[in-house]
């Protein structure tokens, strides 16, 4: 059974949660196939709480591995 990662994204758009979301931002992106079924992420915000954005509003952030566990171990 292979361990489900949680994904880093970017905020490309905070349009209507400027106090949520911060655009150019890198975002930890959890787990959830729900979520997914209805085109959102789960996002871990400024508030350092998780809720449903939708995923138009980011984008994938490709990093080398060590900078992503970096950021991971800090979030």
């Amino acid at each position: 059974m292979s361990k489900t990662r949680n994904k880093l994204v970017i905020c490309i758009d905070n349009t209507g949660y400027h106090a949520a979301l911060e655009r150019r931002k890198i975002y930890e992106c959890l787990p959830d196939s729900e979520a997914a079924k209805r085109k959102t992420l789960r996002i871990i915000d400024e508030s350092g709480e998780d809720y449903l954005y939708p995923e138009s509003m980011f984008v994938p952030a490709s990093l080398p591995e060590a900078v992503r566990r970096a950021i991971l171990k800090t979030a």
